[in-house]
């Protein structure tokens, strides 16, 4: 792989010039390369447009502005930084009533996680991951474990990875505005459901009556209706500055983005895919064995997953290809 600093070597030179007379902290540090990042983006689209690397560098930094008022408005440096004289813009003047770039207003909106929310993440997936691993030892012999104790660790671990996505969903984020909490709770409860649904299915093969994976099989479609109806009705909630980038960067949006049927589509056939998923479990038990039967769920998956590449990707390679 390349290093990217070896492909961006004006870049680098020129960003180095704008943070010049700003004292380097920890924080400094963390927007300075937090910056390079988005501006060696940045340098990658226009370089795609026609220009050279050189310019690409130089119009990069100019859209990026002054970084000292970028730095005194966070509030990431002290007095006697901020009272430092304004790097020199380097490449074409800008206009004095220049709207903010994407890039800069991104910068200067950045949301940090919440500790709280950091630390309800990691305990919740901590036990969650836990109860995973019972249940899975649970249905060995290494850890013999009663049927309700299985079946309380299959909920357990839906419960636990379906408040993590519920809470993620509703935290605000410097590209995205927070979710409703009506909507990131259906995307969480809908996902607990799927998780605790597919950790159900193997409890059901090996210690209780088939007719239980009617149940398993039923709350693994609802939850998969629920998301696809949840993802179909999503309503755009990027920041303006994200919007900004879309329209400046060619081909950046995704197929879903573009074009919403696409994703309604998606969660049409993501049903019918895990559909005929779980009704080939009992069929490939019966006639092939139970230990055969989880290949349903993994063929399920792996054609989700092509599906989905293909509506991704596929329609803009085609695009591409046409203006060629």
């Amino acid at each position: 792989m390349t290093d990217h600093r070896s492909s961006g070597g004006d870049l680098h030179r020129l960003l180095d010039e704008a943070f010049a007379g700003i004292e380097v902290t920890p924080e400094i540090q963390d927007l300075k390369e937090e910056i390079r990042g988005n501006l060696l983006a940045r340098m990658g689209e226009l370089e795609a447009s026609g220009l050279s690397q050189a310019d690409a560098a130089r119009r990069a930094i100019a859209e990026l502005g002054d970084v000292h008022e970028l730095i005194d408005v966070d509030g990431t440096a002290d007095a006697a930084s901020t009272a430092a004289a304004p790097a020199a813009r380097v490449g074409s003047p800008a206009p004095a009533a220049r709207a903010e770039s994407a890039t800069a207003a991104a910068l200067r909106n950045r949301v940090r996680p919440k500790p709280g929310f950091v630390v309800r993440t990691v305990v919740l997936s901590i036990i969650g991951g836990a109860a995973l691993v019972l249940l899975v030892l649970g249905l060995t012999p290494l850890l013999a474990l009663g049927t309700g104790a299985l079946i309380g660790l299959a909920v357990v671990f839906g419960l636990a990875l379906g408040a993590v996505t519920a809470d993620a969903l509703s935290q605000e984020t410097t590209t995205n505005h927070r979710m409703p909490a009506g909507r990131a709770v259906g995307y969480g409860a809908a996902t607990g459901l799927l998780l605790a649904g597919l950790a159900f299915t193997p409890v059901v093969v090996l210690h209780l009556d088939l007719a239980w994976l009617v149940l398993a099989g039923a709350a693994v479609i609802g939850a998969i209706g629920a998301l696809s109806y949840l993802g179909a009705t999503q309503t755009n909630r990027h920041k303006p500055w994200v919007v900004q980038q879309h329209r400046e960067a060619a081909n950046i949006g995704t197929r879903f983005e573009d074009d919403p049927a696409s994703g309604a589509r998606f969660g049409i056939y993501t049903a019918v895919i895990w559909t005929i998923a779980f009704v080939a479990i009992p069929i490939i038990g019966f006639t092939a064995g139970w230990i055969w039967a989880p290949l349903a769920l993994i063929g399920g998956f792996v054609a989700m997953m092509l599906v989905l590449a293909r509506m991704l990707f596929g329609a803009k390679s085609e695009n591409a290809r046409k203006t060629e």
